[in-house]
C-alpha cells in the first residue's frame, strides 16, 4: 500500500471542499408562482341581509310620528318592529306623505307600509293587506261648551277632516263632498288646532287619534262625542298586490306578538288599557285612514 503525501492529501482535500462549495451555490430555490397563474380562490362575503323599507305618513300621533330627534315612532311602528324581529326581518322606516302613499308601494319604493290604513274592498284591489292589528272607529272632537251631542249635528256646522280619509268621507256623505264648510288639512293635528283657535266647530277622525290628542294637550280644552252611526273599521299593513312571501311573513309574525302578549304589551303603553275583541270587519265602502 502506497502512503499519500502530506501534500497530496491537501489537494484532494481542497477539491472536495471546492465541490461541495459549488453544489451548495447551484443548489435552485423553489419557483415563485407564475404571474399568469390563477390566485387561489378566496371566500365569497355573506351576502348583505334584506332591509324591507316601510313607508308611514308620521303626522298621526300615536300611530306615527316624529319625536325631538327626527326618529319615527309610535304604536304602529313598535307593532312593525315587533313582527320583524318575529319574522327574521330587518325593516326601515321612511316618512311618507299620506298624499301618493299607496303609489310608493305600488311603484316599488317601498316594500311595506303601516299608518293606520284601513283595509277597505277598493283598497284590496290594489293592494294585499296583513290580517287586522287595530280596531278602530270615527270620533268627534269639540270643545268643552259645545252642544253638539250626535253627528248629524254637524249637518250645517263647519267641521275639520284630514284630506283623503274616512273621517273626510262620512262628513262628506252628510253634507255633500262639495260642502264649503268642510274644511280639510294635511293632518289630523293641523284640523284640531284649527278647532283651537275656533276655524271649525268639530273635527272628525279615528278614535285613537282624537283621543291621544285631547288627552295630552288638555289646555285646548276639547271632549269627544262617539256616535253609533259611525262604522267599525280596522287597520292592516300594506304590500304590493300579489306579494304573498312578504304578507305571510308578516301575518306570521303578527300572531306570534299577539300570541305571546307582545302585542298587548304595545297596546297598553299607547292607549291605557289592553286591546279588547276585535270588531266587526270593516264596511266595504270605509275610504281611508
Amino acid at each position: 500500500m502506497h502512503s499519500l503525501s502530506t501534500r497530496h492529501f491537501l489537494q484532494t482535500t481542497g477539491m472536495l471542499l471546492a465541490g461541495l462549495v459549488l453544489a451548495a451555490c447551484g443548489k435552485q430555490e423553489p419557483a415563485a408562482p407564475s404571474a399568469s397563474a390563477p390566485a387561489p380562490a378566496a371566500s365569497a362575503p355573506a351576502p348583505a341581509a334584506r332591509v324591507y323599507v316601510v313607508g308611514t305618513d308620521a303626522a298621526y300621533a300615536p300611530f306615527e310620528l316624529q319625536n325631538e330627534k327626527g326618529e319615527i315612532v309610535g304604536f304602529d311602528i313598535e307593532v312593525v318592529k315587533a313582527i320583524a324581529q318575529k319574522a327574521g326581518m330587518e325593516v326601515k322606516f321612511i316618512n311618507t306623505p299620506w298624499e301618493g302613499i299607496f303609489n310608493s308601494v305600488a311603484q316599488g319604493d317601498r316594500d311595506l307600509l303601516v299608518s293606520a290604513i284601513t283595509i277597505t274592498d277598493e283598497r284590496k284591489q290594489t293592494l294585499d293587506f296583513s290580517e287586522p292589528y287595530f280596531d278602530a272607529q270615527q270620533l268627534i272632537a269639540v270643545k268643552k261648551d259645545s252642544k253638539i251631542s250626535k253627528f248629524t249635528d254637524l249637518k250645517k256646522l263647519k267641521v275639520g277632516v284630514q284630506n283623503g280619509t274616512t273621517g273626510d268621507e262620512v262628513v262628506a256623505k252628510l253634507q255633500g263632498k262639495d260642502s264649503a264648510n268642510i274644511k280639510r288639512f294635511e293632518s289630523t293635528p293641523l284640523a284640531l288646532k284649527e278647532l283651537e283657535a275656533g276655524g271649525v266647530d268639530a273635527v272628525v277622525a279615528d278614535n285613537g287619534v282624537i283621543v291621544n290628542y285631547v288627552n295630552n294637550n288638555s289646555d285646548s280644552k276639547f271632549k269627544t262625542v262617539s256616535d253609533s252611526s259611525f262604522a267599525s273599521e280596522q287597520y292592516g299593513i300594506a304590500v304590493k298586490k300579489g306579494n304573498a312571501e312578504l304578507l305571510a311573513k308578516l301575518n306570521k309574525g303578527l300572531a306570534d306578538i299577539k300570541a305571546d302578549g307582545g302585542y298587548a304589551q304595545i297596546y297598553t303603553k299607547y292607549f291605557g288599557a289592553a286591546p279588547t275583541p276585535a270588531l266587526a270587519p270593516a264596511p266595504a265602502t270605509a275610504a281611508s285612514k
